[in-house]
């Protein structure tokens, strides 16, 4: 019977996953207690033979003490929790769950577009407090949207927004020449990009390399008239520069899924601004983007038991 500790709160809950796990008969135990160092993962590393992380991490010590660690697995894409040096030291698979999250991510950030468009978190709070505040907002077919990072969610977001019939330009080191083609998408440097979008998203990696990618200088090319979206990861914008141009209506809005510490802490100014939409970095969370990274993570999973090599895996020097 394999053993899998899992700090994700919705993996094995959701759709087809349950059942697949229960028909291979391994033993699933959950670490999401957040009074507890990394969720309670410590009192299973003895017995684990497979960690499936989600926003809690696996990080040097915690793989170095797990004897029986055979692969570590994200469910999800972003792995800026996992040490995956450490992992291949020890010559552990690590191994994400790409494009499962596209189209939920994508989907969430047209639904803040859309909020911040017509101001649709305001109004209805006018409303239900007994108020009749009309707000003459804005649409947004025919703007323009600039997307940082053309990957997987980066790619599915430009369609829809091409399909709504908005103008889009993109910044990425290494774009899909095909797609951009195929959707009628410009490339730009990022400080073009900032300067042309009505809409600037964010979907580019964490890490050091992209910490505060989009600070005051950055913002300071943006229209005042422009929104800026956040569904990556929490340290690539600034945000005391961000409440900083707010509070100087030299932006007119944001939408922030991602933050440095979570749950955030809500003292910061930026939680006071009405023109910011907030939502608990949910992009992922939709009952068919759980299932799909559930399904890929059991796919890997026995992958790794059979003894082979995952498609995904992030380190395959581990196997020369």
């Amino acid at each position: 019977m394999t053993t899998i500790v899992t700090t994700s709160p919705a993996f094995g809950t959701i759709g087809r996953v349950p059942e697949a796990i229960a028909e291979r008969d391994w033993t699933l135990i959950r670490c999401t207690d957040t009074d507890k160092p990394q969720g309670g993962v410590g009192e299973h590393l003895d017995t684990m033979e497979i960690m499936v992380v989600g926003l809690i991490g696996a990080d040097k010590n915690l793989i170095n003490n797990a004897p029986r660690l055979k692969a570590i697995l994200k469910h999800g894409v972003g792995v800026d929790n996992i040490d995956i040096p450490a992992a291949t030291a020890k010559g552990i698979p690590v191994i994400n769950a790409p494009g499962t999250n596209a189209n939920a991510v994508a989907e969430l950030v047209l639904g803040s577009m859309l909020s911040l468009a017509r101001r649709i978190p305001m109004v209805h709070k006018v409303v239900v407090e007994g108020g009749w505040q009309r707000h003459v907002g804005s649409e947004i077919e025919g703007k323009t949207l600039g997307i940082v990072g053309l990957g997987c969610i980066g790619r599915s977001l430009a369609a829809k927004a091409v399909a709504l019939g908005m103008r889009v330009v993109a910044s990425d080191l290494k774009p899909d020449m095909e797609f951009v083609e195929k959707h009628g998408i410009e490339l730009r440097s990022l400080d073009e990009l900032l300067s042309e979008a009505d809409y600037v998203s964010l979907h580019v990696f964490g890490g050091k390399d992209n910490s505060k990618l989009i600070g005051a200088e950055q913002i300071a090319l943006m229209k005042p008239t422009a929104y800026l979206l956040n569904f990556a990861r929490g340290e690539i914008v600034d945000l005391d520069a961000l409440a900083a141009a707010l509070d100087k209506e030299e932006l007119l809005g944001a939408a922030i899924d991602a933050y440095e510490q979570e749950p955030p802490d809500i003292s910061h100014p930026i939680f006071k601004h009405p023109r910011v939409v907030f939502t608990p970095h949910s992009g992922a969370d939709t009952k068919e983007s759980v299932e799909r990274m559930g399904l890929m993570n059991v796919q890997d999973i026995d992958a790794v038991l059979a003894g082979e090599p995952s498609p995904r895996v992030l380190n395959p020097e581990i196997y020369k």
